[in-house]
């Protein structure tokens, strides 16, 4: 008997794998799907969604904090587990809807992580299958510790499942899961402690900004942070778990009732036996070309999260890095290069941090000519009405073009006034121009004519 065969195979069902399969499907190719989670991906089943639910409670009780004696009387009681049981309506329908829509499009689904056997073909629900074309699109998973006791270590999808939330934690690793997550489990009253390796926190951030989400983090939210701290073991005690590091070549640690590997994402890649398939790869995840073809086996593709490309690992561009293999898969006469605007990110702590474009170190090695503004303005109204005193940006102009280089911001509405400047990016609008424009006041998009 021979083996099934398709016209294209997809590994992953998140924002990337989902997209291919949709569009190779309508294109009328056989196509088949598997994932070894629950179908839909991380964003919205275990990450950026579910997340955003909580961090849009926190707000709430930040900002009855700050207006108390304001017009505020009485702060409102926190209930976590309602907040659960509502955060449950954004997630708990994702994997069937997203199966029903793949089978409306006749897709052959499978729950299992495939295996390589060779270049075109597949292992997977014990079951061996061939592709012309096979799609890897597998994302990331959180970053093994590698140390004695990691089985103790609990990860940030587990936190978006605690059915209650114990008076301590643990974060190991102050990147901005860690710090996205300490936060929102501090404004809801637990203990928070970090440990990081590095000497600061969201170290891929700029510095200035971070300065001010630490400020933040110790002064209002009355947590720990010990930095140059490489965590060597998780110790099981009787009540609580006590991490042990090596900080300045001493011994440091500390205890609490849970802990949480919060120490980055890697390419999750370890179960496709990729050495098998031809499939080159790199610690950053598939390796690819401009057109995001494997540079070793042409019959593979790579997109979102688990590709080697200049996209940042992020929702958006997961999407567009899809449309690009769709693409490629279905019009191999024209190929069509991978292309990345300026990719803002964002960090979703109170205050958020939001960054796009270049740093200070950034636009100093590629050479520009630029000037540098870097305000704390809580005096400025959108601030100010509601008693917001970390409100502060850091802009780079290129004095050659009056360009926008990069910009980095801290505030309540940082999320949404860094669009304002990927636009500006995007359309090559100078500071003189932005300056021109009329936008509503008082609103926090027309920030930006102060800030260039």
């Amino acid at each position: 008997m021979g083996f099934e065969h398709f016209d294209v195979f997809v590994i992953g069902t998140g924002t990337a794998g989902k997209g291919v399969a949709k569009d190779c499907a309508s294109a009328g190719w056989k196509v088949a799907i598997a994932d070894n989670r629950e179908y839909g991906g991380t964003c919205p089943n275990r990450g950026c969604d579910p997340k955003k639910v909580l961090v849009g409670f926190t707000e709430i009780i930040d900002r009855s904090t700050k207006m108390q004696g304001k017009g505020i009387t009485r702060m409102p009681e926190a209930n976590w587990s309602d907040l659960m049981t509502f955060k449950k309506t954004f997630v708990d329908a994702i994997p069937a809807a997203t199966e029903k829509d793949l089978a409306a499009l006749d897709i052959k689904m499978y729950h299992q992580s495939p295996k390589f056997l060779d270049e075109n073909t597949l292992s997977v629900e014990g079951k061996t299958v061939t592709a012309d074309k096979i799609v890897i699109a597998t994302g990331q998973k959180a970053m093994p510790l590698k140390i004695p006791g990691e089985e103790y270590a609990l990860l940030s999808e587990d936190f978006l499942d605690l059915k209650e939330l114990p008076e301590t934690m643990i974060f190991i690793g102050a990147g901005y899961i860690g710090m996205e997550f300490a936060h929102i489990a501090a404004r809801f009253g637990v203990k928070v402690t970090m440990m990081d390796f590095a000497p600061r926190s969201l170290s891929n951030f700029d510095e200035d900004m971070v300065n001010y989400i630490q400020q933040v983090s110790e002064e209002e939210l009355g947590i720990d942070f010990i930095f140059n701290a490489e965590v060597n073991e998780i110790e099981k005690l009787q009540k609580n778990f006590r991490v042990k590091a090596i900080q300045d070549g001493k011994e440091v640690s500390a205890k609490a009732e849970m802990v949480f590997n919060t120490a980055g994402r890697v390419p999750s890649i370890e179960d496709l036996e990729l050495e098998k398939g031809n499939v080159a790869f790199s610690k950053k995840g598939i390796t690819v070309n401009e057109f995001l073809q494997n540079t070793t086996n042409k019959n593979v593709y790579a997109c979102g999260d688990v590709s080697d490309s200049e996209g940042l690992p992020l929702t958006p561009l997961s999407s567009q890095e899809s449309k690009v293999v769709s693409a490629n898969l279905l019009n191999r006469k024209e190929p069509k290069k991978a292309e990345y605007p300026p990719q803002p990110t964002v960090v979703y702590t109170l205050p958020k941090l939001a960054s796009v474009g270049l740093s200070e170190k950034e636009a100093k090695e590629k050479g520009y000519d630029y000037t540098l503004e870097h305000k704390l303005v809580p005096d400025w109204f959108n601030a100010k009405h509601i008693n917001e005193k970390i409100y502060a940006y850091k802009t780079l102009v290129d004095k050659k073009t009056g360009l926008v280089l990069g910009a980095h911001l801290v505030g309540p509405e940082a999320s949404e006034i860094i669009n304002m400047f990927v636009m500006a990016m995007c359309g090559k609008l100078d500071c003189e121009t932005l300056k021109k424009m009329i936008f509503t006041y008082p609103s926090w998009a027309s920030d930006i004519k102060g800030m260039v």
